[in-house]
C-alpha cells in the first residue's frame, strides 16, 4: 500500500519551493511595488504574503499542539519588508516540512484543536494540513497574478514533481539542501 503521508510531505516541499520563487521575485520589485495597491482578495503583495504567513503560523502551531490561537491575528501585517517576511516564512516552511516528514499514518487522524473566537474547533490533522496547503496555494496564485502587473515577471510555480521537469528545479532544490530523491519521498 502506498504511504498515506507522502502527499503531505510533497505538499509541504512544494509550498517551500513555491515560496522561494515568489519571494525571490518580490525581492526584485522596484521601490513601492511591494506595498502598491493591486486588485485581488488582499489589496497588495505585502498584505497577501503577510496573510499566508499568519495563517501558516496559526495552523502549524495548532497542528503541533501549541497555544498561539487567536494571537496569530494580532498584527495584520507583521512584516514591513519582503526580506523580513521571506526569512520568517522560510522558518515556517521548514517547520511544515519537518512536521510532514515526521508523520506516521496513525498521526493523520489525530485531533487538532483550533481556537476560534467563540469555540474550539476540532479537526483531523490530515484535514488541517490539506486545508493549509490549499489555502496557501490559492493565495500564492493571487500573488502570482499580482506580479503580472509589476516590473517583475511571475515565476513558474508548477515544476516541482514531474520527473521530466527536474532541470527546472535543480537550483531551487540545491538552495534548500534537497535532492531529487528527497523530493520524491
Amino acid at each position: 500500500m502506498e504511504d498515506p503521508c507522502r502527499p503531505f510531505r510533497q505538499l509541504a516541499r512544494n509550498a517551500r519551493l513555491a515560496n522561494v520563487r515568489l519571494h525571490r521575485a518580490c525581492l526584485a520589485l522596484q521601490p513601492g511595488e511591494w506595498e502598491a495597491a493591486r486588485v485581488s482578495f488582499f489589496p497588495s503583495l505585502k498584505a497577501t504574503l503577510n496573510h499566508i504567513f499568519i495563517v501558516d503560523r496559526y495552523y502549524l502551531d495548532a497542528a503541533q499542539g501549541g497555544s498561539l490561537g487567536l494571537a496569530a491575528w494580532e498584527e495584520e501585517e507583521p512584516f514591513a519588508t519582503i526580506a523580513d517576511l521571506a526569512d520568517a516564512q522560510a522558518a515556517l516552511d521548514r517547520q511544515a516540512v519537518a512536521l510532514c516528514e515526521g508523520l506516521q499514518p496513525r498521526d493523520l487522524g489525530r485531533e487538532v484543536r483550533l481556537i476560534r473566537k467563540d469555540r474550539v474547533q476540532r479537526e483531523r490533522l490530515d484535514d488541517v494540513l490539506m486545508h493549509l496547503f490549499l489555502h496557501d496555494q490559492h493565495h500564492r496564485g493571487q500573488v502570482h497574478a499580482m506580479l503580472s502587473g509589476s516590473s517583475v515577471a511571475p515565476p513558474q510555480l508548477d515544476e516541482f514533481f514531474m520527473a521530466d521537469e527536474v532541470r527546472y528545479r535543480v537550483e531551487d532544490l540545491a538552495a534548500e539542501g534537497w535532492d531529487e530523491a528527497r523530493l520524491r519521498q
